[in-house]
């Protein structure tokens, strides 16, 4: 085996670290730092270097009138009606397994037993507090551009989340943020020619949460890769 070089080990933990964290410290994050994290995340590659990635930072008041819209809306029942499909319109194996193993483990933390509907509609409203982090993203892209730039996007989501986790906060994406696309325009001014993609919290993890002590599993490399050498 070739030998690892140095600095190797710095970035493997910063991406075996980087975690979907549901709960964070009432602590603000440095806008400084929140720059310079947004820089590095820029040097994510894109088709071109069309770099098509846009976002909104939310703090302080901005912050907190968007999570009271969006809260309001899940709790009085609006049907959400995100501008793009995530997930799969049709659920087959091994992917609904996979989603189901981690919905329940989630929920088993939070606390919520199967069929406690009142408490799963309280577990899914976190998302839009984002989950109490100091600060909130909201990412777009233009509504013209292919899905080559979505694949650009995904990069350039990955490469701030790594960051984050270098500089020792920790974020959570959030396809829940898509899901009220009017109310999101609305409270943080975007453009009718942006889809709003996600968004995603940042700041440092609550410790008591009990939600992050999960850990998500992740299928062996044999089982996704095939490799070809004749």
């Amino acid at each position: 085996m070739d030998e690892i070089p140095e600095g190797f080990d710095r970035v493997a933990e910063a991406i075996e670290s980087r975690r979907s964290v549901r709960g964070f410290l009432d602590r603000p994050v440095d806008p400084g730092l929140i720059e310079r994290l947004l820089a590095l995340a820029g040097r994510a590659p894109s088709g071109s270097n069309i770099q098509p990635w846009k976002l909104h930072v939310l703090t302080g008041p901005a912050l907190a009138r968007l999570t009271e819209a969006l809260t309001a809306a899940h709790f009085a029942g609006e049907p959400e009606a995100r501008e793009y499909e995530y997930y799969p319109t049709r659920w087959r194996e091994p992917y609904l397994g996979r989603r189901r193993e981690i919905g329940w483990r989630l929920y088993e933390l939070a606390g919520v037993a199967r069929g406690d509907h009142d408490g799963s509609l309280r577990q899914r409203g976190r998302n839009y507090t984002f989950f109490g982090a100091p600060v909130g993203l909201v990412f777009t892209i233009d509504k013209d551009l292919e899905q080559g730039s979505w694949l650009d996007y995904g990069m350039f989501l990955q490469t701030l989340m790594i960051a984050a986790r270098g500089a020792g906060l920790d974020t959570c994406p959030q396809a829940a943020i898509a899901s009220y696309p009017a109310i999101v325009r609305r409270e943080v001014g975007i453009q009718e020619d942006e889809i709003i993609v996600c968004g995603m919290a940042l700041g440092h993890a609550d410790p008591d949460e009990p939600t992050n002590a999960l850990r998500a599993g992740r299928a062996a490399v044999s089982t996704y890769t095939t490799f070809h050498a004749e």
